[in-house]
């Protein structure tokens, strides 16, 4: 599975303009033959703009929604996105997970909110992270802050995850994350891990970029500095690693209340 992710810069404003650049990015994948496309956290209707968060959000089968899966499907490639979910009479950071046929095949909740911008601006998820397939591939899915936590990306694994796909928004001076934690989710579970940032400023706030497709070894297949970027990197079957590095040691690993 070939795998590409979208570092764009945050002062991209307007809706309609990161539409134009997850297309541009859709067809760039295309060209090198991935199978899907992962961009960052609440890519629409942007991240630091709690204002446009209770404004714009829409349901699912909406407009954006609407958009991105035709896009997917005019490309053939597959689309992770985050954005502002309205539902239940509340607000949601949320991720979803298109294939290359524009059919939803994931969608999730961001349990582990960050910060008093998204506490005040959005509800916390209480679903399990799915788990589901896409190229042959069984994927993981969570939302920035939520890698963070061992216990989510273990959680995925053990239902049998090989990947984990993480929108995120990290701001500048947290690079430690994409320097230390993704590799760390990544060699611990013997799975892959992607998280793909924003780069630029939004309103006063930086973020770090250094996207980041790390192995299961906790090695980086592919990075992006600190710019706008399209990285691009084959997952290898999990075989191709040595056996003490892959999920299979998940089996032996028992934690509190596993009976």
């Amino acid at each position: 599975m070939k795998l590409a992710l979208l570092q764009i810069s945050a002062a991209t404003a307007s809706a309609e303009e990161r539409l134009d650049a997850v297309e541009a990015a859709l067809a760039a994948a295309a060209a090198q033959e991935a199978a899907l496309l992962l961009v960052p956290e609440l890519l629409l209707p942007g991240y630091n703009c709690p204002d446009l968060h209770a404004t714009l959000a829409e349901p699912a089968g909406g407009p954006w929604q609407l958009a991105l899966a035709e896009m997917a499907r005019v490309h053939g490639v597959g689309l992770a996105y985050g954005w502002a979910e309205r539902a239940e009479g509340a607000v949601w950071n949320a991720a979803t997970v298109l294939g290359p046929e524009g059919v939803q095949l994931a969608h999730y909740r961001k349990i582990q909110l960050f910060g008093e911008m998204e506490r005040a601006s959005f509800r916390a998820g209480t679903g399990a992270p799915p788990v589901f397939e896409i190229a042959g591939r069984r994927c993981g899915l969570l939302i920035c802050y939520d890698i963070e936590f061992p216990e989510h990306a273990r959680g995925l694994a053990r239902r049998g995850a090989e990947a984990i796909l993480v929108p995120t928004a990290n701001p500048a001076g947290f690079e430690h994350v994409q320097r230390l934690l993704v590799p760390a989710r990544a060699c611990e579970n013997g799975i892959f891990v992607a998280y793909a940032n924003y780069c630029g400023t939004d309103r006063g706030l930086d973020f770090g970029g250094g996207s980041v497709i790390a192995g299961p070894d906790g090695a980086a297949l592919a990075a992006a500095g600190t710019g706008p970027a399209l990285i691009v990197a084959e997952l290898p079957e999990l075989s191709a690693y040595p056996a003490e590095a892959v999920s299979a040691q998940l089996a032996d690993l028992r934690l509190p209340g596993d009976g």
